[in-house]
């Protein structure tokens, strides 16, 4: 074992820790180890130079991963690979109550047949992959002291695996929200330069704060930072989150008579936006639940990525080919509101494979997962983006 000899580094920041002298470079190269991967023969004791350095204690870096995707997963079933939504595509229409309109031999039809409009969509596709890893016992005991050890390398292995799995779980999640976000986007107000044009359901927050208050000092890479501008922000959710409880045909791609409730509508927020609305408006507002967001929010540290930089416009951007092969590129997603039926996955299912190679002396397992993920044009989705003409 390598000791150094490190009084003068001590002695230096002990000076400045009181106060005796300013900051000072302080070098930790040889005091802060990295870590190697395998030692060599060098690893001696200090005495005779002669005794190979054992190891003392082995840490386990064993921590599951809970992941942040918004909870959209769905029940599962055994047999059958279809999943069916019914719905009735448009409401009846009213007529005329005759029995205030009597007229004398007149005769009155009764026995008509009334047809409701009821559709059925089919989701038949699934999505699968697995996760290989080879598990050679007897190789592995020659590493640990004891059976305590080996269980909690393997487990170790297997936490590591279900963190990988979760991992990708979690972007096929958000690729399925990001993919309404797209269809959304493309279906009310096209794609390129989004500047000057909002909707109902792709709503341009920055242009119509604009619109609203005058001000067009803003940028997309400013405006998290103005209280007023995440004021507006928080005021066209709560209005929008309101306006989707009526019946409407204007939330859905589809033109579906439509409403979602309170308790069946899912918020997804960007990380940035929360973080900014509890800094800037709940830090020092008196009656902070008028400008607070509603309950049971979801937030995502980005949509499809940080980027290298974990800037604004990397996490708020979305670039995705949709099924109808339209390639839609848009930066500035502030969040998402959606009704708990629009979209899903479906069906999960989880299962682990093993063989023994008797042969070689080591088992392959295959950690395999599949599910349907599916969007609804029929139900509410609302997008939240921000653009400015550059």
């Amino acid at each position: 074992m390598k000791v150094e000899q490190i009084y003068k580094i001590v002695n230096d920041t002990t000076k400045a820790v009181l106060g005796e002298s300013g900051v000072v470079l302080e070098d930790f190269s040889n005091i802060v180890q990295i870590g190697t991967a395998i030692f060599d023969n060098n690893a001696v004791d200090n005495y005779v130079k002669g005794v190979i350095n054992r190891i003392g204690k082995t840490i386990f870096v064993e921590r599951a991963y809970k992941g942040q995707a918004p909870k959209v997963l769905m029940d599962a079933w055994e047999f059958g690979s279809i999943l069916s939504k019914i719905r009735v595509s448009k409401l009846p229409e009213a007529e005329e109550n005759e029995e205030w309109e009597l007229q004398d031999r007149a005769v009155y039809e009764q026995d008509m047949f009334y047809k409701m409009d009821v559709e059925e969509k089919f989701y038949n596709g699934r999505t699968t992959y697995q996760i290989p890893i080879s598990i050679a016992e007897k190789q592995v005991k020659e590493s640990f002291k004891n059976v305590d050890e080996l269980n909690r390398f393997f487990s170790m292995i297997q936490t590591a695996i279900y963190n990988s799995l979760r991992v990708k779980e979690e972007s096929l999640i958000m690729g399925t929200i990001n993919h309404f976000t797209a269809m959304t986007i493309k279906a009310e107000v096209g794609s390129g330069n989004l500047y000057n044009r909002t909707g109902v359901k792709a709503v341009n927050v920055l242009y119509e704060y604009e619109q609203a208050t005058g001000d067009t000092t803003l940028t997309p890479a400013t405006m998290l930072k103005s209280e007023a501008f995440i004021k507006f922000l928080s005021y066209k959710i709560k209005l929008i989150s309101s306006r989707l409880s009526r019946m409407s045909t204007l939330f859905n791609i589809n033109g579906k008579e439509n409403f979602t409730d309170e308790d069946r509508l899912h918020i997804v927020l960007l990380n940035d936006v929360a973080t900014a609305s509890d800094v800037y408006l709940q830090s020092d507002t008196y009656h902070n639940e008028l400008t607070k967001l509603p309950n049971g929010v979801d937030t995502v540290t980005y949509w499809e990525g940080s980027g290298t930089d974990f800037a604004l416009e990397s996490v708020s951007k979305i670039h995705i080919k949709t099924a109808k092969g339209d390639e839609v590129e848009v930066p500035y997603i502030l969040g998402v509101m959606f009704d708990r039926d629009s979209l899903g996955v479906s069906n999960l299912e989880a299962e682990v494979r093993s063989h023994y190679n008797a042969k070689a002396g080591f088992t392959n397992y295959w950690y395999c997962q599949t599910a349907g993920y599916f969007n609804d044009e029929s139900e509410s989705f609302v997008v939240l983006y921000a653009s400015k003409q550059s």
